[in-house]
């Protein structure tokens, strides 16, 4: 379901009857109730709903396109920085206004940086939204070899923190022992996940081209992103993950962990 779609339908038809309504019909109803034909110049239910509701749905279709929108997590692919139950908010202004629907920038108010954490539209199936982190902007050539990125010739640093168990919907595979590292891109220090049993993909290298972007999850060993099906084009982007607003897993005794709420996503 495209909520986008309906709800810009919806603010239009409602716009619509409401407009039509303050120059056209509201006259005639006051002038029928002069001519004696009518009681009183009330609207008709339709109208009365439709000028009810059009304030409100244009507010969210506003607040929706040009501010913030929720998002749910569904898959590990970024643990452990977003776990999966993690509703998070990302912010549709970081990467230039867009208009709702048709998605054609109309303000260019920054650009998505290494180590950012992003929302886009799957290049595959735009219909569908991924989350996943910037390692490569325009121009980089960027190279993976032994589970670490190199950027331009220069290693992404790791280091090791301690395992990583998991908890409800995030717990380990049985019999597997993911590790936590810490990363660092720049200015930017997060959390990955490495799986060292697992046999690290042969070393490749690729240019990122021009507006384009180069992705990849924090699960490192898995998460399906720009080494498996390339890169991120400007025109795909939604905006930059900031926070964490609710976190539902009932698999862990308690559906709702408050510790998670408010936390910054880097």
């Amino acid at each position: 379901m495209d909520f986008a779609l309906i709800i810009t339908l919806l603010t239009l038809a409602t716009g619509v009857i409401w407009l039509l309504d303050k120059l056209v019909l509201k006259r005639r109803r006051r002038a029928r109730v002069l001519a004696g034909e009518a009681s009183n110049d009330e609207p008709s239910r339709p109208v009365e709903y439709a000028a009810s509701f059009f304030p409100l749905l244009l507010l969210v279709l506003v607040f929706r396109s040009f501010l913030f929108e929720p998002f749910k997590i569904p898959s590990g692919s970024m643990i452990p920085t977003l776990l999966i139950g993690d509703f998070i908010v990302v912010s549709k202004y970081s990467y230039g206004l867009r208009l709702p629907v048709l998605n054609t920038k109309i303000l260019d108010t920054g650009e998505p940086e290494r180590g950012d954490v992003f929302v886009f539209r799957f290049p595959e199936e735009p219909r569908v939204n991924y989350i996943k982190r910037v390692i490569g902007v325009p121009g980089d050539t960027v190279t993976y070899r032994n589970k670490m990125f190199f950027v331009n010739g220069e290693p992404v640093e790791q280091d090791i923190v301690g395992p990583w168990m998991g908890e409800g919907l995030n717990r380990n595979i049985p019999g597997t022992r993911p590790q936590r590292r810490i990363e660092r891109i720049g200015d930017v220090e997060h959390e990955i996940l490495i799986h060292p049993s697992r046999r690290p993909a042969d070393g490749r290298s690729w240019v990122v081209p021009e507006g384009h972007y180069f992705a990849v999850g924090d699960n490192r060993d898995n998460s399906r992103d720009s080494r498996a099906w390339g890169f991120v084009p400007e025109e795909n982007l939604v905006g930059k993950a900031v926070r964490i607003w609710m976190h539902w897993d009932c698999g862990r005794g308690f559906c709702v962990d408050f510790s998670r709420i408010g936390d910054r996503i880097e």
